[in-house]
């Protein structure tokens, strides 16, 4: 049986420290051991970043009838970075009328993730 370990580094930003943070996983995965966090922020994001990093979205949809020809967006909660991609294409099919408020939602529950994209701001 194989002892090979994977070792895998990140700089935490839960806070301003940006600590250097070394995850140590078996061959399976699992996490074995966890090196370099100053506090117990550092060791819950290194965590999720080695089994699942997740990343909030910012873009803009097509909106007509306003003062502008695109409506900032973000999303309501990160999302699985792996689906980055497959929620852009998503938002750049959206095409809206104004006007909008900041918080509307403009695509409920996005690829089925529970997560909403909602408008950035106000426009008429």
């Amino acid at each position: 049986m194989s002892n090979h370990l994977t070792e895998r580094k990140f700089i935490c930003i839960m806070c301003p420290i940006g600590c250097e943070v070394t995850v140590k996983a078996d061959e399976k995965g699992n996490i074995i051991e966890i090196l370099g966090n100053k506090c117990e922020k550092g060791d819950v994001y290194a965590r999720e970043e080695f089994t699942s990093p997740k990343r909030f979205l910012t873009s803009t949809v097509a909106i007509e009838g306003a003062s502008i020809s695109r409506l900032p967006v973000r999303i309501s909660s990160p999302i699985p970075k792996d689906k980055m991609l497959d929620c852009m294409r998503e938002i750049q099919k959206a095409k809206i009328k104004a006007p909008v408020k900041l918080g509307d939602k403009i695509i409920e529950n996005i690829l089925g993730l529970e997560v909403d994209v909602i408008a950035s701001r106000d426009l008429n």
